[in-house]
Parts: C-alpha cells; sequence; structure tokens
C-alpha cells in the first residue's frame, strides 16, 4: 500500500502544479503511514531527486520517445505500470488539463472511485471522504470513496506546497505503451508570456478598457507585476484579445494567488473561472458591479484613473 503522485511536466519542465500535488500526496501518505511515489513521464531537464524537497521518497521516470507529447490513452497506460509497481492504493493528479484527461481513463482501468477538484486532504477518521467543489465552485460536497484504488485530482492551488527537505531515489521503469492514436503535425505557441495557468497573479480586462488602444494599461500593470493578462469573453468575442486570454467557465478556468480584474462586470460565467484565486481585487467604476460581491478587495473608480496611479505605486516599491 502506498500513495503515487503523478509529476506533470511539459516540453521537459516539470509544471508549477506539481509541487503542489508531492506535498498534497506526502501530507495523504503521513496520515496513512504509508510511502508516497511519484511517476514522471517522458524526457525531463530538472534534476528529479530535488522533488524530494516536498516529501516524495521514490519517483519512477518512464523515459520513453513516446511519451514526450501528450497522449491521453497512452500516458493512462505508463501510469498504470507505475501504479502497478509502487503498489499503490491512493493516485494523486492535479486537476488540470492532462490530469482532467488521465484520472478517468485510469479510474475506468483500475475500477477505482475518482474525486476530481479535491481542495482538502481526505478525512480518514471514518473511511475515506474528501472534499471538492461543485456548481463550479459555489458549494462543496463531502465525496466517501470505498474501492480498493482511490484516484485524486486536486485543484491548483488549493494546497500549499511545503518544502520538507530531503532527495528522492530515482528509479528508471519500462511499460508496454500501446501506439499513439494521436498525430502532432504542428505547435503553434503562444511565445514571451507568462502561461496562464502556471502564473501567481493574472491581470484581467473587460469591456471596461472600451477598446483595444487601451489594453496597454493591463499590459503595464502585469509587467509591472511579473503576472500574466487575461481578458472576459465579450473582449475575446470582440477580438480585442486572443481566444486564450478568456478566462471563465467557458475558457480558460485560472487560480492564482492574485487576481486583479479591471473594467469587469463579474458575470457567473467569469465567477466560474476565477474564483479559486486566493486573492480578487476589482477595479471597477459602477459600485453596483456584481464582481464587488466576490471580491477581497474592491476599488470604485475609473480604471483609466486608477490603474495608472497603481503602476506608479508599484514602480516605486
Amino acid at each position: 500500500m502506498s500513495v503515487l503522485v503523478f509529476i506533470d511536466q511539459a516540453e521537459g519542465h516539470v509544471k508549477k502544479a506539481a509541487a503542489e500535488v508531492i506535498s498534497y500526496g506526502a501530507a495523504v501518505a503521513k496520515n496513512l503511514g504509508v510511502a508516497v511515489n511519484g511517476v514522471v513521464l517522458g524526457n525531463v531537464s530538472e534534476e528529479l531527486a530535488t522533488y524530494g524537497q516536498y516529501g516524495v521518497q521514490k519517483i519512477y521516470h518512464i523515459n520513453d520517445a513516446a511519451l514526450n507529447h501528450f497522449d491521453a490513452q497512452v500516458y493512462t497506460q505508463a501510469v498504470a505500470a507505475a501504479v502497478e509497481a509502487a503498489g499503490a492504493t491512493i493516485v494523486i493528479f492535479s486537476n488540470n488539463v492532462d490530469g482532467k484527461a488521465i484520472a478517468p481513463r485510469l479510474s475506468a482501468k483500475l475500477k477505482a472511485g475518482l474525486v476530481s477538484g479535491a481542495v482538502a486532504l481526505p478525512d480518514t477518521s471514518n473511511g475515506f471522504v474528501v472534499k471538492k467543489s461543485v456548481f463550479s465552485g459555489k458549494a462543496f460536497a463531502n465525496i466517501a470513496v470505498h474501492s480498493a484504488v482511490k484516484i485524486i485530482s486536486l485543484n491548483p492551488n488549493a494546497y500549499q506546497a511545503t518544502e520538507v527537505g530531503g532527495t528522492a531515489t530515482v528509479e528508471a521503469l519500462s511499460a508496454s505503451l500501446p501506439a499513439a492514436k494521436v498525430k502532432i503535425t504542428g505547435v503553434n505557441k503562444v511565445e514571451g508570456e507568462v502561461p496562464l495557468t502556471e502564473a501567481d497573479i493574472v491581470v484581467s480586462g473587460g469591456r471596461g478598457l472600451k477598446g483595444p488602444e487601451n489594453w496597454h494599461l493591463i499590459e503595464d500593470l502585469a509587467k509591472t507585476l511579473g503576472a500574466a493578462t487575461a481578458c472576459s469573453r465579450p473582449v475575446a468575442d470582440e477580438h480585442w484579445r486572443p481566444h486564450h486570454e478568456h478566462v471563465g467557465q467557458t475558457g480558460v478556468v485560472v487560480a492564482p494567488n492574485l487576481y486583479i480584474a479591471i473594467g469587469i462586470s463579474g458575470a457567473i460565467q467569469h465567477l466560474a473561472g476565477v474564483n479559486r484565486s486566493k486573492v480578487i481585487v476589482v477595479i471597477n467604476k459602477d459600485p453596483e458591479a456584481p464582481f464587488f460581491k466576490a471580491a477581497d478587495y474592491g476599488i470604485v473608480g475609473d480604471a483609466f484613473e486608477v490603474v495608472p496611479k497603481l503602476i506608479e505605486a508599484f514602480k516605486n516599491r
């Protein structure tokens, strides 16, 4: 019996969410008195042993060229091989794009109960109960899992990554992998920007900016803070900004430490994509804007007056 965490990587670099998942898995393992192992798929440039600082004891590395590009079915087979090698009864993913693709498939393959969107450590005082967010983050549910193998996908930024010291052992693992059914013919990358899903700070703008010619306010504030830029759906639909910057229920779901919304009214669809942010700051000249009800801090004022003053203040600090 052990805990296995999926250490996500892309283009050879371990993702930020991996540290959170490892820390979470280490805490679960400690509560149960079992070992915690990790699995990494494909070639990585980082020294994997250093991730032992977050509590993982052993990392299985399946370094197969077939895993350098994501394919959900191939990845599921590889993770299943690691589950068997580790004798794992609890498997933990980040509830990101990769985790959402692999976890359900692995659940079906292993006949394992799955709880997606976990926000807290399992309660093992009477069985195995996991708290998760439901209804786009507007409520919580406690799910009891009774299967022999249990799978959890942890919401990004729901658990603090904690360094406990130590070094993990890295063990090469081979797996019989199926042929990929997805063929990659080309990759179009956005260069020179902080990826939205990895950003600690996100600065987002809405129709209150009045037009794309004013978007420099968002970009200047983001550059000052080292943040990613985002927008509401109407802004993307008007082609002021590219659709990959659209955050919300029908766009990118983000969970940064700080989300700054400028000129966004706060429709429920937008809130559903940002309500996992640790701190939300809203700047809007309409004191009745719905977003203020969800905000931790609010500034009632004209963005064209407030944002330049914020930029100046941050630069002075």
